[in-house]
């Protein structure tokens, strides 16, 4: 801001809005004394005609009304604005202005003053007989200048000093005892006058600057109450939304599903989304390209959506979707493919089919929003595990499934306890399965209620459950009791591999477990092989400075289910593979397909030239077993040479099998 521009009425200082409050009362207290001064002057020209002096008279009321006109006119004037659209209020008048029409009324106040004095002229110097009128008259306009002038002390004081002065000096000039008594009794007054007029302006100052700063905290409070309603606001919304794509996170649709009817007559459809391939975009552009494909796909689910439908995003790359039947349009089903659709059109800056979406759906006739999420997340794992682009719809298998884990996540615990879980051994042959090398181990399970329990399951509950450390354990026990007895038995050269998950590896210091309890039973690492599934591999980072310590110590590691995940040669050079095992899916006939024949030799290829021992699992027939001899496949694995079996019954089956043991 210039010199020469006024201050914004947000920012007029204290002094200024107290002087427009000086101003303000200043044309108020005029509008009522002017009148009143106007018919004083009138009863004035009256006594003055009444002692002969009616020319002089005239001419002097002419004078006081022309002066009192020119004063009105002066209160009626308006006043400079800061902002000329605002109301007319101290706050937003202009400083320069208020100054000027304070000077202005200050000197028509001395003018009309300097008139009132020549009032003399009708008295003779305050001499006629009609002189205690004209004193009594003076005595109280002046009284009434300095009450009406209480909030601008100069105006009045303008005022009274030449009508009292001039007094003063005619009574001097006039002579006698009693007129210089009386002469310096109107000095006394006048002094009297002005110190009070002094103190009725700071008082007032006071008063206006207690008011002004009481005006500006309160609205300091305001504002501060304004601005704290607003960061509440704001902190509401983004406490309940998603920072990156806008959308409700967490904790904001549970709000939100909170507030809807717990029931309605045509249900509600509540859908987990998890995008296909995400993890890849992650990987190969990083990171930011990542937040914009969240920050497109949140924009597709919105766009692909009715209004009022509940649509958030609950963490990294799932997505939460609450139908009100009622409301909508279409069935879940069909809202299900739209969104696919919508999200499967390619990205602007990503290959053509990178990024898909998996879909689970849940319907329930009431808004239990806690077991419509554990069933959707059932119907989604369904959902992924069948492909990319898919969805499916919680059933009565999915419910079988769902009590079938809610009571092995109750009974683990005291299974684990009481020694129910036994671990499993199935052979693995060497030589086109003509030699057993290895023995692998498989966790079981039969429970009382479900009978046997897959393997996934028992897993996947007892990570979620917090057991996970504890069937690592039991697992391990079994697995090294089974190395201690190939030692008693001469076979210390058979390995014994046992499987991991992507759970264990993340959760557990499996390196520091293993390590452990292998050297409290003197066992050879050389005898250990840890087999780890493809999704673990994806992941490099967390895993691999765990298979580091393991491989430094001499224990093997294997990738299972090799085909059916994500594993690149680097990956596969970073963790040291020593082996890695087909998918039995891909092994399962291939005597007659041509495709899976393909799939396993290029595997064999990549095998042979990373110096990668390749195990086929899964072989089930003897046309089988040719076509991989012909392939060039000499380890094996399957229900053709020998099924999983309980320790002692493999005990017993490799002492009867001496002649497979080299």
């Amino acid at each position: 801001m210039s010199a020469n521009q006024p201050p914004e009425a947000s920012t007029l200082p204290l002094q200024y809005l107290i002087l427009a409050d000086q101003l303000m009362a200043v044309r108020r207290s005029m509008l009522i004394s002017i009148p009143v001064s106007f018919i004083l002057g009138l009863t004035s020209l009256l006594v003055a005609f009444h002692y002969g002096y009616g020319l002089a008279g005239l001419l002097w009321f002419f004078a006081s009304s022309l002066v009192n006109v020119a004063r009105i006119i002066l209160c009626r004037f308006p006043i400079g604005l800061l902002r000329p659209d605002d109301p007319v209020e101290p706050k937003n008048l202009d400083p320069a202005s208020v100054r000027q029409h304070l000077f202005l009324q200050s000197a028509t106040a001395a003018i009309s003053g300097v008139v009132w004095a020549f009032i003399a002229v009708l008295c003779e110097g305050y001499t006629a007989p009609q002189t205690v009128f004209y004193l009594i008259v003076l005595c109280g306009i002046t009284a009434g200048a300095i009450t009406a002038g209480f909030a601008y002390a100069r105006m009045p004081i303008c005022y009274i000093v030449p009508v009292l002065l001039s007094v003063s000096g005619c009574l001097v000039y006039a002579g006698g005892f009693d007129r210089y008594c009386l002469a310096a009794t109107t000095i006394l007054y006048l002094a009297a006058l002005i110190r009070g007029a002094w103190e009725s302006e700071a008082l007032f100052r006071q008063s206006s600057r207690l008011k002004n700063e009481a005006t500006a905290m309160a609205k300091s409070l305001e504002a501060a109450r304004d601005q704290a309603t607003e960061a509440a606001v704001e902190l509401g919304h983004r406490a309940a939304h998603d920072e990156l794509t806008g959308l409700l996170n967490r904790s904001g649709f549970m709000q939100e599903v909170a507030s809807l009817p717990s029931s309605s007559t045509t249900g509600f459809a509540l859908m987990l989304l998890d995008l296909d391939g995400f993890k890849s975009i992650n990987d190969a552009f990083g990171h930011k390209a990542g937040d914009r494909v969240l920050v497109e796909v949140g924009r597709r689910l919105r766009q692909s959506l009715q209004s009022g439908v509940l649509v958030a995003r609950l963490g990294g790359d799932e997505f939460a979707v609450l139908l009100d039947c009622a409301l909508c349009k279409d069935k879940p089903s069909i809202v299900a493919t739209k969104l696919i659709a919508a999200i499967s059109i390619p990205f602007a800056t990503f290959d053509a089919g990178r990024i898909g979406v998996s879909i689970g759906v849940c319907g329930s006739d009431e808004l239990d929003v806690d077991e419509m999420l554990v069933r959707a997340d059932a119907a989604l794992y369904r959902a992924k595990s069948q492909g990319r682009n898919r969805y499916y719809v919680f059933d009565d298998d999915l419910r079988a499934h769902l009590a079938m884990r809610r009571d092995i996540e109750r009974d683990l615990a005291k299974a684990l306890s009481n020694d129910a879980l036994e671990v499993w051994f199935q052979p693995i042959f060497g030589d086109g399965g003509r030699t057993l090398t290895d023995l692998e181990a498989l966790v079981r399970w039969n429970h009382p209620g479900h009978g046997w329990i897959p393997p996934t399951d028992l897993v996947a509950v007892a990570s979620f459950a917090g057991l996970a450390e504890p069937l690592f354990r039991y697992i391990l026990k079994d697995v090294c009791a089974m190395m201690q007895t190939l030692r008693a038995m001469n076979l210390g050269h058979l390995r014994v591999a046992m499987n991991m998950s992507p759970r264990e590896m993340s959760q557990l210091a499996v390196d520091d477990l293993i390590i452990a309890k292998l050297r409290k039973l003197d066992l050879p690492a050389s005898m250990l092989e840890i087999e780890i599934t493809e999704d673990t591999a994806k992941d490099i980072r967390s895993v691999q400075g765990k298979l580091a310590v393991l491989t430094g110590k001499g224990v093997r590691i294997a990738i299972d289910d090799f085909g059916v995940g994500y594993s690149s040669m680097s990956s596969l050079r970073q963790l040291h593979v020593d082996r890695i095992k087909i998918d039995r899916s891909f092994i399962y006939g291939i005597a007659a397909s041509t495709d899976d024949r393909n799939v396993v030799q290029s595997i064999l290829s990549l095998g042979k030239s990373l110096g990668i021992e390749v195990v086929a699992e899964g072989v089930e027939t003897e046309a089988d077993l040719r076509v991989l001899r012909r392939l060039g496949c000499s380890t094996m694995q399957g229900h053709y040479f020998a099924k999983p079996m309980p320790q002692h019954e493999a005990i017993e089956w490799i002492n009867q099998s001496r002649s497979l043991v080299q």
